[in-house]
């Protein structure tokens, strides 16, 4: 068997794979160990804290923008669908939404899977997080109820509910949980990544980035334990007094002690001289190492986490000596990539939550009947790539005079509310434009 760094072995030529080599858990307890490590690194490794933040900040930013349009087959007034979209603003702001939503990014990447509950009070919708520590399995689990998660026993995508044990204690003492209950799927909404659909839970983004971030702490902390043993000693002094040779320390000296064998040592504080006697001689491997060596093993490391996350790996270091911001955020680069695709899903999963915002808003009168069914609930997420306003009017005004967008669709892609910016140009006694731009376009910079 051929070991490397703890890893698991490797196959040999006459070795077939496990069915279940790719599955990082096999327990709950396995499960949870996971978590407890990656949010150990989430708390204490600077790189690991640093790969999280870059991805909440780019997925949800300053926020997402939305608006309510109705559906292809259907005509739904124009005053029913600004109705609906003020109900949704108020109930963002009541939930303060854009918070959630970046807490939402940020357990999903920290813990791999993210638990809301919604709460139907009849004339509001509540979402509240519950703890995934808090997602266990009952004391009498079958194999469909594993890990918390009951699923129908013929289909395993088809989920029924979840176990939800509520902690018992309060304080700053251990908290034990309480025998779990079953809660509809229906009022859960489960957000996990980096797995399979068919596997139970979620698995943090920076799980297989473990040992490259358990390596760069280590250079990076050896790298700083020379860099301060060479700055702290300032001279060293050769005596001798009375003929008599003296050792440099004596026992009893502020910061002197004696080892197990008897020998006598001394902590050096910053800027320390060193006073020897003659015959004497000092030397500090230390210094003869080229602290900035380390720096290369630990961008090395860097980058084999940037590549598990597609980021530059300026954006973990925080060195963008050799990065271009405009080049390395690019249409189509992988980085940009990556983050539409986490704010699409993001997005997915947000309007299935805001439509039933609709539809308590509908029962209770504040909306027509029928509303919910008959509109599209859109949003438009912060743009990621490198950012040519300029060119970015200029393109958007042509699309404009095509007749292939509509002047609503420019204001979210650029962040604004049109139902705002429209009333704001009333307001100001200007006229609120409604047919398609006619005229000459500058041309396009390259």
């Amino acid at each position: 068997m051929l070991t490397v760094d703890g890893d698991p072995p490797w196959l040999t030529f006459a070795q077939s794979p496990s069915p279940t080599d790719g599955y990082p858990y096999r327990t709950p307890e396995q499960h949870r160990h996971i978590r407890d490590m990656m949010r150990w690194y989430a708390l204490h490794h600077p790189f690991a804290a640093a790969a999280l933040e870059v991805r909440t900040s780019y997925v949800v930013g300053s926020g997402h923008t939305y608006r309510v349009v109705s559906r292809a087959d259907v005509t739904v007034d124009a005053s029913d669908l600004t109705r609906a979209l003020d109900e949704l603003h108020r109930w963002m702001d009541a939930d303060r939404w854009m918070i959630r939503q970046r807490e939402i990014q940020y357990r999903l990447d920290r813990d791999g899977e993210v638990f809301l509950r919604v709460f139907d009070l009849g004339d509001h919708l509540a979402v509240r997080f519950v703890d995934p520590e808090h997602i266990v399995g009952p004391i009498k689990m079958m194999a469909h109820e594993a890990y918390g998660v009951q699923v129908d026993p013929l289909d395993a995508e088809t989920v029924t509910g979840y176990w939800i044990a509520r902690p018992i204690g309060s304080g700053l003492g251990p908290v034990s949980l309480g025998s779990p209950t079953l809660v509809p799927a229906a009022e859960m909404q489960h957000r996990k990544a980096n797995v399979d659909r068919l596997a139970p839970r979620g698995l943090p983004v920076l799980w297989p980035c473990r040992e490259s971030l358990r390596r760069s702490w280590q250079i990076l902390r050896a790298m700083s334990t020379v860099a301060s043993i060479q700055a702290s000693v300032a001279a060293v002094i050769r005596r001798q007094i009375g003929g008599t040779i003296m050792p440099w320390t004596q026992p009893g000296e502020p910061g002197t002690g004696k080892d197990e064998e008897g020998r006598t040592y001394q902590h050096l504080p910053p800027g320390a001289i060193m006073h020897l006697a003659p015959g004497e001689e000092w030397d500090a491997p230390a210094n003869r190492i080229d602290v900035a060596n380390y720096v290369a093993a630990i961008q090395a490391e860097l980058r084999a986490v940037a590549a598990r996350l597609c980021l530059p790996e300026y954006m973990l270091s925080g060195d963008a000596s050799n990065a271009n911001y405009s080049s390395t955020l690019v249409a189509e680069g992988p980085a940009v990539k990556m983050f539409e695709r986490l704010q699409s899903e993001m997005i997915w999963y947000d309007v299935e939550i805001l439509r039933r915002v609709l539809q308590i808003a509908e029962r209770t009168g504040r909306l027509p009947h029928g509303l919910t069914d008959a509109v599209r609930i859109e949003a438009e997420a912060p743009i990621v790539q490198s950012r040519n306003r300029l060119m970015e009017a200029q393109a958007d005004q042509l699309l404009l005079s095509m007749g292939v967008v509509s002047r609503e669709t420019v204001a979210s892609r650029h962040g604004y509310d049109w139902s705002i910016e429209r009333d704001r140009i009333e307001v100001e006694g200007g006229p609120v434009p409604t047919d398609t731009p006619t005229g000459m376009i500058p041309p396009l910079e390259s």
